[in-house]
């Protein structure tokens, strides 16, 4: 049987992790050189989590598909990192960060992890300023924080628009050092395409190099998922357009259960879709709400208008333009929590306010205008100017706005054209993360022995939705400070196990099983290509598991998912060969998993016969139109095990939640 056991540690919150790592067991430094452990993925987790094994003494193969651990998607974050410092006097702690992200995933998590999160977010902080990420500073020269959506206070650390970047390189220098040392073995350009488990354990994965083509087996005492999330199964989202989820959908056919794999977060500032052409989206940060406003024309004819361009935004009077997120949510305003500030957009847009000339006429207005006439009003003072011209004013306020998102208005300019400090940007929502992912214990084990899943790879710590500024937190939480911790409780017991050989008959069955499948697709004459029906899958997912669900629309997603994948396996054409760089081919492999994961999402979905957090079912709102729980039936992690190829037939396992340090309560931004 799996391990299903969530191991949350006895006593007070504040003081369950302290009672958890004295009671862990130790491997001793001399042991340390015997055992092996897989790293898979290289982003803020897995390059985190492999340079400090390594420096703790452990032999660490570290694995990713990119030609360069540097590229992980990880560098793609822009807008900041969470921690409970208080640098602002604005009245945060830890007990209040952990309440915001509890509240914020809509009450679906776990608050033991959640504390821990919170608990351990100054020490991240401490530990990239001494790396030397070179965050915002003050003018007095001390650490800058801004706000995030769903909270109150400023807790986000950030460095300008390109934190995640920053924050990479730190994990990265850290990394390249153990590699300098022998302590890590690097393998680029390689992809994890099966879990090895010997005696129930897993003991080694079979990865495949992508420039020769090469299976290869590498054998491990413990393995470490730290593959990111499976956002790309809608096709477009503002994920790299090589993350994918087979590393945790194959180790779940091997039988890890995979948790909530139906929450997913959509982003409310994305550059809107353009056209049918489109492979990718990108993401505006969310920092921008600080200082930008969100509105649509308060009349329909207004945003008939600007869709046709005959009318610009600063056409629009102050009066007949709708801030609708400050009107909806007066004590959050702009910076609402994002599955509530995106579902509120796609209520305008589905309203016909729409001020994007698209297929689905989606986009509203992100606003600078009102920030930068503030802050250059505020400049202008600082100065002594006299009387200081309208001109002097906004060249003040657009210098101000430079200084702190300057990098993101030059991207939206390059990608859109148009000049994001004299028009608003436009903006709508999009897929950006998702907080399912493989089942994890307190310790960060899923439910197969030895098979470790870190960051956005678990489902551990965010709930139904993910507050901002969250993702690279828990990343590097995981990474340097959570499981150097945990996973040498496990290997403790495998100081005299000895080298694990890979010329076994476990090696031998996931090694052919990798071939076949290869063979397979590279033998079928098929008429259509890997994007074909990476596409019809994205317009699935987006229209029946996207922003709002129905039990209809779930049912019929699952059956149209069902008939995709057969006709992929019938009619999809995969060019090349399989002895050297051949792109299609790891598309192939990677859209097989997106089919069967996109069919157990909307099984998931439709099981959760509730709204929260981002996972909305029309059929379960309050009359405002937000999500309406059922904490009676539903207040539980929806564990999923692996049954065969009829996903359909996959058995659902519950993880009771439970509240004793906050009260379950509907949320409210108002």
């Amino acid at each position: 049987m799996p391990h299903f056991d969530p191991h949350l540690p006895e006593g007070a919150l504040a003081e369950k992790w302290d009672r958890a790592k004295a009671g862990y067991r130790l491997v001793a430094p001399n042991n340390r050189d015997r055992i092996d452990i897989v790293v898979v993925g290289t982003g803020l987790a897995g390059a985190s989590a492999a340079a400090t094994l390594a420096e703790l003494g452990y032999r660490v193969k570290s694995f990713c598909y990119q030609d360069s651990p540097r590229r992980a998607h990880s560098i793609a974050a822009q807008g900041g990192i969470n921690a409970a410092k208080n640098y602002q006097g604005d009245n945060d702690s830890v007990y209040r960060l952990f309440y915001d992200t509890i509240k914020g995933g809509d009450y679906r998590s776990r608050e033991a992890n959640v504390y821990r999160l919170a608990q351990l977010s100054g020490q991240i902080i401490d530990q990239c300023v001494a790396q030397g990420v070179p965050f915002a500073r003050e003018y007095g020269g001390l650490l800058d924080n801004r706000s995030f959506g769903g909270v109150q206070v400023k807790r986000t650390f950030y460095a300008k628009g390109q934190t995640g970047q920053q924050l990479l390189l730190g994990a990265y220098q850290a990394l390249s050092r153990q590699i300098a040392k022998g302590r890590v073995s690097m393998y680029n350009r390689h992809e994890m395409l099966d879990l090895v488990l010997v005696g129930g354990k897993a003991r080694g994965i079979v990865a495949r190099n992508l420039v020769t083509g090469a299976i290869e087996r590498h054998a491990a005492h413990a393995v470490v998922l730290a593959s990111g999330g499976y956002g790309n199964v809608y096709f477009l989202s503002t994920y790299a357009m090589g993350s994918n989820c087979s590393a945790i959908w194959k180790v779940h056919k091997r039988g890890a259960y995979f948790a909530n794999p139906g929450f997913v977060q959509i982003h409310p500032t994305c550059i809107p879709v353009h056209g049918p052409f489109q492979s990718k989206l990108t993401l505006m940060s969310e920092s921008l709400r600080n200082s930008g406003r969100i509105w649509v024309p308060k009349k329909r004819s207004d945003a008939q208008a600007t869709r046709e361009g005959r009318c610009q935004p600063a056409d629009i009077q102050e009066a007949d333009r709708d801030y609708y997120l400050e009107r909806r949510y007066p004590a959050f305003g702009n910076l609402a929590p994002r599955d509530v500030a995106s579902r509120a957009a796609k209520e305008r847009c589905d309203a016909g306010y729409g001020i994007e000339d698209n297929d689905a006429k989606e986009g509203v207005f992100l606003d600078f205008s009102t920030e930068i006439q503030r802050r250059g009003t505020e400049r202008a003072y600082e100065a002594g100017m006299e009387n200081p011209s309208a001109v002097q004013i906004r060249a003040l306020g657009k210098k101000w706005i430079a200084d702190k998102y300057g990098n993101l208005f030059d991207m939206y300019r390059q990608i859109t054209g148009a000049d994001p400090y004299e028009t608003p940007m436009k903006i709508y929502p999009a897929v950006h993360y998702t907080m399912g992912g493989l089942w994890v214990d307190y310790d960060l084990m899923s439910s197969i022995p030895g098979c470790f899943v870190i960051g956005e790879a678990n489902f551990s710590d965010h709930g139904a939705n993910r507050l901002g500024a969250s993702a690279l937190m828990q990343g590097l939480a995981d990474g340097y400070f959570i499981l150097p911790y945990t996973l040498p409780n496990y290997l403790a017991d495998d100081i005299r196990t000895g080298p694990i050989p890979t010329d076994t008959p476990e090696f031998d069955e996931a090694s052919c099983g990798v071939r076949e499948r290869i063979e397979r697709w590279l033998s079928n004459k098929g008429a259509h290509t890997v994007d074909y029906f990476h596409k019809k899958l994205g317009e699935v997912m987006w229209n029946k598991v996207g922003m709002a669900r129905s039990a209809a629309g779930l049912r019929e997603a699952i059956a149209e998912i069902q008939q995709l994948r057969e006709s992929f396996w019938k009619s999809v054409c995969v060019p090349g060969s399989a002895d050297d760089l051949n792109p299609e081919l790891e598309k192939a492999g990677r859209v097989a998993d997106f089919l069967e994961l996109g069919q157990l999402m909307a099984i998931d979905a439709l099981d959760r016969d509730e709204s929260c957090g981002g996972h909305f079912r029309v059929e379960h709102q309050t009359p405002g139109g937000e999500a309406l729980r059922n904490d009676g039936d539903y207040a539980y992690v929806s564990a999923w095990a692996y049954q065969g190829a009829d996903i359909n037939r996959e058995a659902l396992h519950k993880e009771p939640l439970a509240f004793e340090n906050v009260e379950l309560k509907t949320r409210s931004y108002k």
